[in-house]
């Protein structure tokens, strides 16, 4: 019911096509693995669950028509149209519930008696069954369910839901109170799966022709019995369990690819990267699948549901070639989990616990990607109990971060609800024309003229959304105006920012944070700073430059926006940065349709945009793409847009009839309402002319449906910088774009860098003797590719700079390498002329390194094996390095990892190694003391 959420809450666009819906009737996908309505765990352990399946549903709006027409054109359609026997139907209805204080739904009971149901066969039940609701909040109401009898009448019924009648008369608010809907609607939904199965006389859905062809296929894939349809402890080794999981995952998976939800790590993409997991587990572990099977079924669902959508047959390449690519990355996973695994297990003491750091690694949270219950599985297996407590606080401290590295959730305004929705419906206001938003003018100068708008206050709300006649001085409240100039946020840019003042009185000035649409009319959010009254007169600013004292109680202007209410007197003045905001967002706005035709441009015209945001900052595009873009790719889709702000091309609006814009090669929309009549935006071609029957037009330029503001002209952008660029999942890029003076300084910067890195390299080049000097310029590549890796810059570059820094760093290190053996090699010689007798060798040895100290212990010990070595390194930071190596004689009464562990405890540090060699640190500034425990450790051993 998403899509007609709108019509349910009143905030559809009364321009839109959907606006005019009384009665409709529709097939829609549907998947039901997360949230409210979970189906995940249930598939393939029953009959009749899946994670993706067809609903076909009919809706009733406003009234058109309710319970009584519902219920009898649901009936006469199954027993009169498909012929199922009446006898075996059976209807339930909402019972009541007392807690709430909610009715039993008489009305739908007497509907089905008289429609010649048998009392017997009418159920009442609560709240859990009949009341249906999709989220916390929102439209729900009382349902009627219509069952299918499997038992054919001999013995128990076995009742399989059919058919679910929704009336939505009720609207759950936020504090979890039950509101009456103005209007009534009807929502109706029946899966189609079951519908063929008692059409074709089947118990079951996966024994439909839906399902056959991939049973079919699965069973010619893995070579194990054919599918028996068999549940529970019938179904040995899980096997037609199996099945049913492969076949119903595959179907999911190719219908949410094919509408661009991909395998991903949150959301989602997150639940359908679990799917597929656990497809590959079924497959892989019970059905004995071939590497790469999965992918081979997608070609047999296109063949089943292809016809009646077309997206599946368009991208089933792309399709069988992500789960391929995640199937054999898990199937690497999984190998390299056992072995993990197995190498914890075997230092685990006899009753130890698996460490909740290692499961987190391996999990779908960490590195590896393996569901935690397989995790406990394998370790099941192997008789070992995981740290359940542990891991648990894992993921307390991993939401936290995710809390924290969030986007920082926008404040919440005020909003019209179905309510105050319908009773303006009620006493006739019109929608808010919001056409003067278009009027502004392009000056000889350069400057753009926004046009003056007066207006009417029509309503006020208070801030909790209470309709008043008045509003007082710093009262934060909403303004429902006759007309405005201001853009509310929606098709991805943000709301206009500004002020409004009485008519003839402008000294005195109402700060306007933001502008929301709700159902037509534009909600203003403002302080007073005096009294308001509905049907004053005011005039509307945006982006107007006003010289103004600072605002009292602020030292400075604020660098962004702050709410309305944390100004200490906002209707004195007007920030700087309401200034710009309009403008800004005109050229980000453009930006973003340059940025939209120039990566099609290069990827190709099939290229698809799968969202925006924009503000006067930077602009956000997310654009599928098989593979995160190259560096040549991004610096091809910058050039393009640059060449089109050079030429300072005309852009072109105007508002045609959605019916023209229907079959336009080329031409750029998404899956959105649009309000009829439409506008379309064009660069460097009339509308006219992009839209005439036999225009190319759309095909070689940016012409896009859009309601937002833009540039008059392009050469107003005057650049764009792509300053990052990374895979939101796989299949879809996103890109963070800047304009104008912030993409200028981002091409000095990037310059700037690059001869930074053309430094390092020449440095590099001309090479060094000196150890100290090669470890300097390791750290100061080191320390560059930092800054390059988070500089605001192009993107291109800052991947061409970062290849070129992984080059120069292997060679640095190759060098600090070739420096340290060499010093290695004069060390040892000088150690062993102090140390030419005994079994051990402990001392200190001045060194840069770590590593330069272990080869110094390689070194000694290749050319006294009989001797076991100990070094310690003092550092001009105050730290102790320590190296050590046992030799073969020694071992195992003395091993490194402990010896190590002895010096390194001793001087408050820590050691890692084998038996053989290990290394560690520590401080003291007593070294003597610490070789005398060195020795005194190895010597008790021996």
């Amino acid at each position: 019911m998403n899509q007609f959420k709108p019509i349910f809450l009143g905030t559809v666009d009364p321009r839109s096509e959907m606006a005019g819906f009384r009665r409709v009737a529709n097939s829609q996908k549907c998947v039901r693995a997360g949230g409210r309505h979970n189906d995940l765990e249930d598939v393939g352990r029953d009959l009749s669950h899946h994670t993706f399946f067809e609903m076909l549903g009919n809706w009733a709006f406003g009234g058109e028509y309710f319970k009584e027409e519902a219920c009898g054109m649901a009936w006469e359609l199954l027993t009169q149209v498909y012929g199922i026997p009446e006898d075996r139907l059976w209807v339930s209805y909402f019972g009541g519930d007392t807690k709430t204080g909610l009715a039993p739904d008489l009305e739908t009971r007497d509907v089905w008696l008289s429609l010649g149901v048998p009392a017997s066969r009418v159920l009442s039940f609560g709240l859990q069954e009949n009341f249906w609701e999709m989220g916390d909040t929102g439209p729900c109401g009382p349902c009627t369910e219509i069952h299918y009898d499997l038992a054919e009448g001999v013995g128990a019924p076995q009742l399989v839901e059919l058919w679910n009648l929704v009336f939505m008369q009720h609207c759950r608010e936020a504090g979890g109170s039950l509101q009456p809907l103005p209007q009534r609607h009807v929502d109706t939904g029946m899966g189609l799966e079951r519908l063929v199965a008692v059409l074709q006389g089947r118990r079951s859905t996966y024994d439909t022709d839906l399902f056959s062809p991939l049973l079919s296929a699965i069973h010619q894939g893995c070579g194990v019995r054919p599918y028996s349809g068999r549940v529970g402890p019938a179904d040995e080794g899980r096997i037609d369990t199996a099945y049913r999981v492969v076949a119903d995952h595959i179907r999911t998976l190719s219908v949410c690819i094919a509408d661009g939800v991909f395998p991903g790590m949150s959301g989602a993409p997150l639940i359908l990267r679990r799917i597929l997991r656990r497809a590959v587990r079924f497959s892989t572990e019970v059905l004995r699948a071939p590497p790469g099977f999965l992918g081979s079924l997608v070609p047999v669902v296109v063949e089943t549901l292809g016809a009646a959508y077309p997206e599946l047959q368009k991208n089933s390449a792309q399709i069988a070639s992500l789960v391929s690519e995640d199937e054999a990355a898990f199937l690497a996973s999984l190998q390299r989990g056992r072995r993990i695994i197995d190498r914890t297990v075997k230092r685990l003491g006899p009753s130890d616990l698996f460490p909740a750091e290692v499961a987190w690694s391996l999990s779908l949270s960490g590195n590896l990607g393996i569901p935690l219950d397989l995790v406990e599985l394998m370790l099941e297996e192997k008789g070992v109990q995981l740290d359940t407590a542990g891991l648990e606080e894992l993921a307390q401290k991993e939401a936290q971060h995710r809390a924290q590295q969030a986007e920082p959730v926008p404040e919440e305004g005020l909003c019209l609800d179905v309510h105050t929705l319908e009773e303006l419906h009620r006493h006739g206001v019109p929608p808010t024309d919001d056409s003067p938003k278009y009027n502004y003018s392009l000056q000889p100068n350069g400057d753009y003229e926004f046009g003056l708008c007066e207006a009417q206050v029509l309503q006020l709300y208070s801030e909790d959304g209470t309709a008043v006649a008045s509003v007082g001085a710093g009262q934060r409240c909403g303004l429902l105006l006759d007309r405005t100039n201001f853009y509310a946020e929606q098709g991805g840019q943000a709301s206009d920012r500004g002020y409004l003042v009485r008519t003839g009185q402008q000294d005195v000035l109402f700060p306007v944070a933001r502008a929301q649409v709700c159902g037509g009319f534009i909600l203003h959010e403002a302080v007073a700073t005096e009294c308001l009254q509905v049907g004053e007169q005011v005039q509307l600013y945006v982006d107007e430059v006003r010289s103004l004292p600072p605002c009292p109680g602020l030292s400075k202007y604020p660098a962004a926006p702050l709410p309305l209410h944390s100004y200490p007197h906002p209707g004195l003045w007007v920030t700087k940065v309401f200034q710009a905001w309009r403008m800004g967002c005109m050229v980000k706005h453009t930006a973003t349709h340059l940025l939209s035709w120039a990566l099609r441009k290069t990827l190709g015209p099939t290229t698809e945009q799968r969202g925006s945001h924009l503000n006067p900052e930077r602009l956000r595009f997310d654009v599928a793409t098989q593979a995160p873009l190259t560096t040549e790719q991004l610096r091809t889709v910058e050039s393009y847009v640059q060449e089109a702000v050079r030429q300072d091309k005309a852009v072109y609006m105007e508002e045609v009839p959605l019916a023209h814009t229907a079959h336009v090669p080329g031409l750029r929309s998404l899956d959105e309402v649009y309000p009829d009549p439409v506008r379309v935006v064009s660069v460097g071609v009339p509308v006219a002319h992009a839209l005439a029957p036999d225009s190319q037009a759309a095909l070689q330029t940016s012409v896009e449906l859009c309601c937002g503001t833009h540039l008059l002209r392009t050469g107003a952008m005057g650049d764009l910088v792509i300053i990052g660029g990374r895979q939101l999942v796989k299949g879809i890029t996103r890109l963070l774009a800047i304009t104008g003076e912030q993409a200028q300084q981002a091409r000095e910067l990037g310059q700037s860098l690059s001869q930074e890195v053309e430094a390092a390299r020449e440095r590099l080049s001309r090479g060094s003797q000196d150890l100290q000097e090669a470890h300097q310029l390791s750290k100061d590549i080191g320390r560059l590719t930092e800054v390059i890796d988070s500089a605001l810059m192009p993107q291109w570059q800052r991947q061409e700079l970062q290849t070129t820094l992984k080059m120069l760093q292997r060679r640095a290190n190759t060098a600090i390498r070739k420096l340290e053996k060499g010093q290695a090699a004069e060390k040892s010689q000088e150690l062993l002329k102090r140390h030419s007798e005994g079994p051990l060798i402990v001392d200190t040895v001045s060194v840069e390194s770590l590593s330069a100290l272990v080869k110094v212990v390689r070194q000694l010990c290749e050319k006294a094996p009989s001797m076991s070595v100990l070094l310690l390194s003092p550092q001009p930071s105050g730290s102790v390095l320590c190296a050590c190596q046992v030799s073969q004689a020694a071992m195992p009464t003395l091993t490194a990892e402990a010896w190590a562990l002895a010096v390194c405890s001793h001087m408050g540090g820590k050691a890692w190694g084998s038996r053989v060699i290990a290394q560690g640190t520590g401080h003291t500034a007593d070294l003597e003391a610490a070789l005398g425990t060195a020795r005194a450790y190895a010597l008790n051993q021996l």
